[in-house]
């Protein structure tokens, strides 16, 4: 079997020394690039073209997470593994949601590190005990509720009813860009990206009733 090829990120020189070290005696790996901050990872990446990119997520000029997007969006072959000191979900669940084949913190030991690498090559999940924790704990926990304010719920039941923006902000008399700036709103909270798909919702979870409102 080939090596693994292998793209080290993190802006500290002592770490990317140190990971370097751990996988530069094992013929199973082979180290084809370093970077210091998320620009330089990317462009490292994009030119070497290697099986793994470790990678750290706090970095200057472009974040993990954007690096691992911007990964995302080049053709099918680059796993990211993220190796970082922070394992709150602030952290944890952007990069995952962002195509992150794994998410390890920087305690894990030598020889589960290089397992976890050789996991990622293959497309395999790999997450500390501590990210396992918080994800289940986010899995578990119950949904916010999708809650619009007074005049969100006012404008959304004219949306429902077929009003057009310019109608809308002559009832309310209020600026048509006004109105748009609650619709982006009451998008945002819905999780919807239009006016029919936000109408869907509110009746499905209760905010907008037939009976009441028709």
């Amino acid at each position: 079997m080939p090596p693994i090829r292998l793209v080290i990120v993190d802006d500290h020189p002592i770490v990317r020394d140190g990971l370097r070290g751990i996988f530069a005696g094992d013929p199973g790996f082979e180290v084809v690039g370093e970077a210091a901050d998320g620009h330089e990872a990317l462009a490292v990446a994009l030119r070497t073209g290697p099986d793994v990119v470790l990678l750290d997520l706090r970095m200057p000029r472009m974040s993990g997470v954007e690096v691992i997007r911007r990964l995302r969006e080049q053709p099918p072959g680059v796993h990211v593994l993220v190796l970082t000191t922070f394992g709150d979900d602030a952290d944890v669940l952007p990069a995952i949601e962002q195509g992150a084949t794994g998410y390890l913190l920087k305690d894990t030991p030598r020889a589960d590190l290089r397992r976890a690498v050789q996991a990622a090559s293959r497309g395999e999940t790999v997450l500390s005990p501590t990210v396992a924790g918080v994800l289940t704990a986010k899995a578990r926990a119950p949904e916010a509720p999708r809650t619009l304010s007074r005049r969100e719920l006012e404008v959304l039941k004219m949306i429902a009813r077929g009003a057009t923006n310019r109608d809308i902000a002559g009832k309310l008399f209020i600026t048509e860009a006004t109105v748009k700036t609650h619709l982006l709103h009451v998008f945002a909270k819905l999780h919807v990206k239009d006016r029919a798909a936000a109408v869907a919702a509110a009746y499905e979870i209760g905010l907008l009733r037939p009976a009441a409102d028709g």
